[in-house]
């Protein structure tokens, strides 16, 4: 019997990216299993990723472009569907000027694709107005961490350091549910005597395997960072020599904490003070430890600050630039970390270049074949720009994502979706935004392509196409390279992603995040290469592999001018909308094990839906008790945006005062509906995790 081959590939979600194989069946469909050769999953893979395969099946997804005619969206040809594009798109540049072309990418999309897609924007459209899901991600940490390090990666460090340091606190991250095979990292923690403390309003699966679980207020985690450093000065566990010789700002940055005394943040957190000395202790007795941030203190309309005081606690202590310590976040998406690297995040060139810098223009023009000042400058946030959306912005151009599910405000977001002139979405499934597009275009996805994704450690890995994509399926590059030819540019849009990729090396090569040096030969036979990656000058130039990669940053300098690390001057704030005698609680939102993101694609795999069927509103018993809730009861969820309706779900694991929801779902459990789109000053991030509500209960469940 001739046997099919398998090949080496990563998972479509989360931004572990976890190593799987992918093996065509005889009978059709494909296979997934195991890769125990990828360090980061040693072979494990969560729900998600064992059936990620069947999201692949024509049944569950687009296999040909439609169009709206008569009111609805009906089959159509390709050329058909992009001549209808290119016109619409022209004619709204023609009439109102390039600024009302809007282009908004997504977090799963390779790197080359968030690659040729902002320079599309930038170059066919000559749009300012591009940016993408991520800034809804990781955006506040980006910030904290280009202020404090002169630059920003996930992890400077790969995971496999974690079990070897001897604390870790983990702020605002359920990885136990949100990327699953991550957790035996933090369970060798322990079972090498480190310590694992984690921060978070309810008492999550995570939360469970901790030595200390500090459940703050949501909204307070500021506070919270504040009141340890505080304790971190008042008992002398500062590392004074190291933040002479390594950090400058450290004395606004004190004066700031010592305002902030452990009775007055057990008043704001709800942590107690003996909490709060015992997260000290575990946090500075040992030789090394680190601090992970993930959406909890990150979602916040003061996230950079967040995250900058995160960042304080571990400059004080010297954890950061040193073997086994520092501060990391915790990247959510696939290509979270790639996908703002590389230029479709509305202020950034490839190589994580800033968009203002002249500089970077020129260099990346160079790479382009463009004069410099025919790219834009700046434009609007993600919010900011769906908010634009149907007034200054008349045509949206979409690629791999959901926002009528996902963006926060989302019933004001679907309404000026809805207000659009022109709406073209490229996806796999039929999501919720799709469905109020003008086109849609069916596009390849994981298994039916080649690309690269960069993982939260800052690893570049190679995705390998394993089959063959249906027939009337064609790549986002496919799309990209014949729109640009509608639109008068004959060249710079290859349909090949490895072609993609080299000028992408190029675009990079000399900035922060440097990929020159990186080749698709080398990510096949090295399982991942770690940016920074420069391609040494001396070397042949045939020859990529001169420089090795670069897994841990800032042992010898920080990536600012003087090499000197920058403590971050930060004062607790209120949340943007606190409780009143109208909305008395704070909502909290998340995720749940079984679905991801806007679930768009988990939605449609039966197992998962089995696991996870529906939205759910978490309550305390007190708080239960107080409107007459029984388990299962329908209950609203009322804020000054919008209200949601879901079964309750009565647990000792969150706060009386807190009620969360996962926002997977459409439709009348929508946790977005409720959440507040009030942005954080610098990274432009929504404050999705907190906002003022009330809850009533409906009537007893049919």
């Amino acid at each position: 019997m001739e046997t099919i081959a398998s090949t080496p590939t990563h998972c479509p979600y989360c931004a572990l990216q976890c190593g799987m194989n992918i093996t065509p069946l005889p009978q059709g469909g494909v296979e997934v299993t195991e890769r125990t050769d990828f360090p980061v999953n040693r072979g494990a893979l969560c729900g998600k990723g064992r059936t990620a395969a069947e999201v692949l099946s024509p049944a569950v997804r687009l296999t040909s472009p439609l169009v709206r005619s008569g009111g609805r969206l009906v089959e159509a040809s390709w050329t058909e569907a992009l001549d209808r594009i290119a016109e619409r798109l022209g004619g709204i540049r023609a009439e109102y000027g390039a600024d009302a072309l809007g282009v908004f990418g997504g977090g799963g999309l390779t790197n080359e694709k968030a690659y040729t897609l902002g320079k599309f924007a930038r170059v066919v459209l000559g749009t300012s107005q591009i940016d993408y899901n991520g800034r809804f991600c990781m955006s506040s940490a980006a910030a904290a961490g280009t202020k404090a390090f002169g630059l920003d990666r996930g992890l400077p460090f790969p995971l496999e350091d974690i079990p070897r340091t001897g604390c870790v606190i983990l702020v605002g991250s359920n990885l136990a549910e949100t990327m699953p095979p991550s957790l035996r990292f933090f369970t060798e923690l322990r079972e090498n005597g480190g310590t694992l403390i984690v921060v978070d309003p309810r008492r999550t699966r995570t939360a469970e395997q901790a030595d200390l679980h500090l459940a703050p207020r949501p909204g307070t985690d500021l506070a919270l960072a504040l009141g340890l450093l505080h304790l971190v000065v008042a008992e002398g566990r500062t590392d004074e020599a190291y933040i002479q010789e390594r950090t400058t700002g450290w004395e606004q940055a004190r004066a700031a904490a010592m305002a902030h005394w452990p009775e007055q943040v057990e008043r704001i957190t709800g942590v107690s003070v003996p909490q709060l000395r015992e997260a000290v202790r575990l946090f500075c007795e040992p030789e090394s430890a680190m601090v992970l941030t993930a959406r909890g203190p990150e979602q916040q309309s003061k996230g950079t600050d967040t995250v900058g005081a995160w960042i304080n606690l571990c400059l004080a202590t010297g954890r950061a630039g040193r073997p086994l310590s520092g501060y990391g976040c915790l990247t959510g998406q696939g290509n979270g970390q790639g996908g703002r690297e590389h230029g479709q995040k509305a202020d950034q060139l490839p190589g994580y270049r800033k968009l203002d810098d002249p500089a970077a223009r020129a260099h990346v023009a160079g790479v382009w074949g463009v004069a410099p000042d025919t790219l834009p400058a700046p434009g609007r946030s993600a919010y900011e720009l769906l908010d634009a959306l149907g007034t200054d912005i008349r045509a949206l151009l979409l690629m791999g994502s959901n926002p009528v599910v996902s963006a926060p405000r989302a019933a004001h977001v679907e309404e000026r979706i809805r207000s659009l002139g022109f709406l073209a979405v490229c996806d796999v499934v039929m999501s919720e935004t799709a469905q109020l597009a003008d086109v849609v275009l069916p596009v390849t996805q994981w298994a039916e392509e080649t690309g690269t994704t960069t993982s939260l450690e800052g690893r570049v890995l190679l995705r390998r196409q394993a089959i063959t994509p249906p027939p009337g399926v064609h790549s986002d590059l496919y799309v990209l390279h014949e729109l640009a030819a509608r639109l008068g540019v004959e060249k710079g849009f290859p349909t090949d992603a490895e072609e993609a990729f080299e000028e992408l090396r190029r675009a990079s090569a000399g900035g922060p995040a440097d990929y020159s040096g990186i080749t698709y030969g080398r990510l096949a036979g090295e399982n991942g290469v770690y940016w920074p990656c420069p391609q040494n000058a001396d070397a042949d130039p045939e020859d990529a592999v001169a420089h090795p990669g670069t897994p841990r940053l800032f042992l010898d300098r920080f990536a600012t001018p003087d090499g000197r690390a920058r403590f971050a001057p930060v004062t607790h704030r209120p949340t943007a909308e606190e409780p009143d005698a109208e909305y008395p609680l704070l909502l909290t939102t998340g995720r749940v094990v079984s679905q991801y993101q806007s679930g768009a694609q988990t939605r449609r795999v039966a197992e998962l839906n089995a696991a996870a069927p529906g939205p759910f509103v978490e309550l305390h018993p007190r708080l239960a008790a107080r409107i007459g809730a029984a388990e299962g009861d329908p209950v609203t969820v009322t804020s000054r945006r919008g209200r949601a309706t879901a079964p309750a779900r009565i647990t000792t694991s969150i706060r009386p005062d807190t009620v969360f929801m996962p926002f997977h779902w459409p439709g009348e459990g929508r946790a977005n509906t409720l959440t507040n789109p009030a942005l954080d000053p610098t990274s432009r991030m929504p404050e999705f995790k907190s906002c003022a509500v009330r809850v009533e209960v409906v009537g007893p469940r049919k």
